[in-house]
């Protein structure tokens, strides 16, 4: 199986099965996000104790590529502290708009499928979308992010 195959695989997979989906009845802090270019729509949901990511789940519609990060996004980020998800989340956003990106970041894991959507400007705010709720969530901050705003 080459890289573009397991590309397709994993993201169709976790968009057709996303994990952690649905609602987190005892969230501590929740953030809404658009992407209006193309109508993803997500809430994410972390239940914080402390700087640990005690929980994480979220609810939405929206395409593949959308769906498929916010899944991958939630089983990287429980269970882990804020720092963690920090790294997590620089990691990601420098591999798909940094103007040099690394080549690899073996901390990023599976996430790393994503990286063949830096070729595709729109699609990146589809894989971006939930990282943006979960910067602003990390801040316990609930409200809304839009992919309209410039990236902090």
């Amino acid at each position: 199986m080459n890289l573009e195959e397991l590309y397709q695989e994993v993201i169709l997979d976790h968009s057709k099965r996303p994990r952690n989906f649905g609602p987190l009845p005892d969230a501590t802090v929740t953030v809404r996000g658009d992407n209006p270019s193309c109508g993803d729509e997500i809430e994410l949901s972390l239940k914080l104790n402390g700087d640990q990511i005690e929980d994480v789940k979220f609810t939405g519609q929206g395409c593949a590529i959308c769906m498929a990060s916010a899944s991958l996004l939630t089983l990287k980020v429980k269970k882990k502290e804020k720092a963690q998800a920090e790294a997590l989340l620089k990691g990601f956003k420098d591999m798909l708009t940094a103007p040099e990106a690394p080549e690899s970041n073996d901390t990023l894991g599976d996430l790393q499928i994503f990286s063949a959507v830096r070729r595709f400007p729109q699609r990146v705010k589809c894989a971006t979308l939930s990282w943006r709720a979960l910067e602003q969530a990390l801040e316990a901050h609930a409200g809304s992010v839009t992919t309209e705003e410039p990236a902090s």
